[in-house]
């Protein structure tokens, strides 16, 4: 038998997902969120990001994070324009003291290091790296080697390997600082592990890319102070101490993306009101168990992550044996089912599919069921 030409295939009605979008960021967008857009257009958007409506806006972003994330009373939400890209930036001149140590094991976790090397004001950092699908260790710095901030990863999105946050115990005045941007959301964190954990808003919170979010702990807003006061000098637009002022008035240093603040506002309002985020949690994990329970019982897939505790509840990545992924996730994208192609850099023959809190578990499902069919038609 010849297998039908890619195009061809077409995927029976019933199981196609409602909502074919699985993309790792910019994520799936909820249909409220457009329509909140759309009633913003009338009498926010458009206007000066200085007056009330707009920093209303920004506050009650900046509430409910406090309320998602259960944030202690002294913590501070620190927003600010450019993303999480940027954030690493800043963060090398305002919370990094002298050196700073990176668990790197992926795309995402490796910049951050990245940027911390090329800062000439800073020493070489410590850099321990896991291959990509593995996670590394926290090892806790010895008192010679001048560590003032650990830098983690939550989750990898460009492998799907997640990391469980801990606090090493030394040097005691360190600070942890974790890139949550994909975790953010669909990954259940505590406060007493970190000191700083920032993300930005177009993954778990279904909103568009180009703005940082920084929840920050009395101990980071110090080291924040403690370094602008030193002198060290720093632009204005990566500064954090600026960042910092600028919200508490509920407003950014720069002109702001409005309509991003719309979307992620109507998105934790819609978290909140279905039970904060241990109902998120519960949702991610619902899908990453449909997904991962399928690829382990398929003779042509299995989790690129081979340890289970490591496996992504928002992101999970499954490799194909003896089968074309390139040539599933065509005929998945020819049906309207798209982003499912794996991180391009890492150069697997896999597919990547978000699990974040917007997607329904039930369209993982029958995105599974979707790709069995595909796998039918090529055999």
């Amino acid at each position: 038998m010849v297998a039908p030409a890619l195009t061809e295939i077409k995927i029976p009605q019933h199981l196609i997902p409602l909502d074919g979008r699985f993309g790792s960021g910019p994520s799936k967008i909820r249909a409220e969120q457009i329509d909140a857009v759309v009633r913003a257009s009338r009498n926010i958007l458009g206007t000066s990001h200085r007056q009330a409506p707009v920093k209303n806006l920004v506050g009650s972003v900046l509430t409910q994070l406090r309320q998602l994330f259960q944030l202690p009373s002294d913590w501070e939400v620190v927003v600010g324009n450019g993303g999480a890209s940027l954030f690493w930036d800043a963060a090398t001149f305002g919370l990094i003291k002298n050196r700073s140590s990176h668990l790197v094991f992926g795309e995402f976790s490796s910049k951050f290091a990245q940027a911390a090397q090329l800062a000439p004001h800073l020493g070489d950092p410590i850099v321990i790296e896991s291959a990509p699908g593995t996670v590394p260790t926290i090892q806790q710095a010895d008192s010679d080697l001048n560590i003032d901030t650990y830098c983690l990863t939550h989750n990898e999105t460009s492998t799907g390997a997640s990391m469980q946050l801990s606090r090493p115990a030394l040097p005691t005045d360190a600070l942890v600082v974790v890139d949550g941007t994909s975790a953010a959301g669909g990954i259940a964190w505590s406060p007493t592990d970190v000191d700083v954990y920032y993300f930005s808003p177009q993954k778990g919170f279904a909103s568009e890319g180009g703005t940082w979010i920084a929840l920050c702990s009395p101990r980071a807003v110090d080291r924040i102070n403690k370094i602008k006061s030193d002198g060290r000098w720093c632009p204005p637009s990566l500064d954090l101490s600026i960042a910092r002022e600028n919200s508490r008035a509920n407003q950014t240093y720069n002109t702001p993306s409005v309509s991003t603040f719309v979307m992620l506002n109507e998105q934790l309002g819609w978290m909140l009101d279905n039970g904060g985020l241990s109902w998120c949690t519960e949702r991610t994990q619902q899908s990453a168990d449909i997904l991962y329970g399928w690829a382990t019982s398929r003779a042509y897939t299995e989790p690129f992550i081979a340890n289970p505790q490591h496996r992504s509840p928002v992101v999970g990545t499954i490799d194909f044996v003896g089968i074309d992924a390139a040539q599933v996730a065509t005929v998945l994208r020819n049906n309207g089912i798209v982003d499912t192609e794996p991180y391009r850099k890492l150069g697997r023959n896999q597919l990547r599919v978000s699990m974040f809190p917007a997607v329904e578990p039930s369209d993982v499902q029958l995105l599974t069921a979707s790709i069995d069919y595909i796998v039918e038609q090529l055999s």
